[in-house]
């Protein structure tokens, strides 16, 4: 079942467009453990919050993504760039007219 991870992530103020270059650089580690969609954006009226969309093949996907080598130096690297302020809420994909 496709698995949704949909959040904020509050930047430290000034390094909102730093945050979403380490976000957005390309990664076949993404697509090779099961991610479907990994979607990265701001908005002008948040200008301290950078907005993902992330859909996996499944929960577990998502999970066995984190530990690796290449995830963990990105989360290192994106980590002083982070204020500490999320949000956001994770579901199970009940289905998508997109998707037979």
């Amino acid at each position: 079942m496709t698995f949704a991870n949909v959040g904020t992530l509050g930047a430290v103020p000034g390094k909102r467009n730093e945050l979403i270059t380490i976000l957005t650089r390309p990664s076949g580690v993404l697509a090779d453990n099961g991610c479907l969609a990994y979607e990265v954006d701001s908005h002008d009226d948040e200008t301290d919050t950078v907005f993902v969309i992330e859909l996996w093949e499944s929960a577990e996907a998502h999970r066995a993504s984190l530990p690796l080598p290449e995830m963990q130096a990105r989360i290192a690297e994106a980590r002083p760039l982070l204020s500490g302020e999320f949000g956001g809420f994770r579901f199970d994909v009940a289905g998508s007219p997109l998707r037979t």
